[in-house]
């Protein structure tokens, strides 16, 4: 295993099925302290629920104890102090330090002065490597499988870090990709360049409804506020997907629903009782998956 988890390309296709397996094992046993007197270090720079909450409850159902803080609002940093500096400090501290930034390669810097593993939890719109575990953890579960799937990708395929990810990662899986979105918000051009440099065969549409009834995995996403450097290009695609339950007459038996989540709009609560929605079954699990990962990287398992 790696040091880092900074991107998802760090781990090769084996480490990332180990790591499945241990989060298996886990979410069978989660109770397993082998990580007692360990300090982990959340260190999170611009807001989360479900990523911050998952990896304080993966630290705790190990035995280890966490610091951090939930914001900046309350660091150095309002004092000018840089993030090298408040990574060098941390570094003393702890055993382990999980962080997300808003700013692409934040995670990448801080590895690079920190003396202790640094997991990426979201940098930017740049990677999500976690999320991706825990989404190939779900998909893995509903399908039995990842090899030779059909996965829909829906939405804010520009800023969603969450799919450049997932992207990367199903590529050790001979997926065959269809991606939905606007001409605004397209898969940027380096990751259809290496699918392509792969063999990887995918289509791109503006229409939802083109493939939504020949795709194993629907992996919906919201269109990102916060990535969007203006507001009135964010005010003409905010709305441009919204998934409801009458849509899904046609869809495969087995399909899933995915989201990083939160979701806004883009999914009707409707749909939420569904057999096909797995996104909060998917949120859940991802406790165990970073279990896995903390594990793995600290040489436990």
């Amino acid at each position: 295993m790696p040091k880092n988890l900074i991107s998802i390309q760090d781990l090769t296709k084996e480490e990332i099925l180990h790591i499945l397996e241990v989060a298996r094992e886990f979410e069978a046993n989660r109770e397993q302290h082998f990580l007692d007197g360990k300090v982990v270090a959340c260190l999170f720079f611009e807001p989360s629920t479900r990523t911050r909450l998952s990896f304080e409850a993966a630290v705790a159902r190990l035995g280890a104890r966490v610091i951090g803080f939930p914001d900046n609002r309350n660091t150095s940093q309002t004092k000018g102090e840089t993030l090298e500096d408040t990574i060098r400090i941390v570094s003393n501290y702890v055993d382990m330090i999980v962080m997300r930034h808003p700013l692409a390669g934040a995670a990448d810097i801080a590895a690079q002065v920190a003396s202790v593993p640094v997991i990426n939890a979201g940098d930017g719109a740049n990677q999500h490597p976690t999320q991706t575990l825990l989404d190939l953890y779900a998909i893995r579960k509903t399908q039995g499988r990842l090899d030779g799937l059909d996965v829909n990708m829906v939405g804010d395929l520009k800023y969603g870090r969450a799919v450049h990810s997932l992207v990367e990662a199903l590529s050790h899986f001979s997926p065959h990709f269809v991606f939905t979105a606007p001409e605004e918000l397209r898969m940027p051009r380096k990751y259809l360049e290496a699918l392509d440099a792969k063999g990887i065969s995918y289509v791109q549409t503006e229409r939802m409804e083109t493939a939504l009834n020949d795709c194993d995995i629907l992996y919906m996403t919201r269109v990102q506020q916060e990535r969007f450097p203006d507001r009135e290009e964010y005010e003409k695609v905010k709305d441009v997907y919204r998934l409801t339950a009458g849509m899904l007459g046609g869809v495969r038996e087995g399909m899933k629903i995915l989201h990083p989540l939160p979701r806004v709009n883009e999914i009707a609560t409707d749909v939420d009782e569904t057999p096909y929605a797995w996104y909060f079954k998917q949120a859940g699990d991802g406790m165990y998956v970073r279990m896995a990962i903390i594990s793995c990287l600290l040489g436990y398992r």
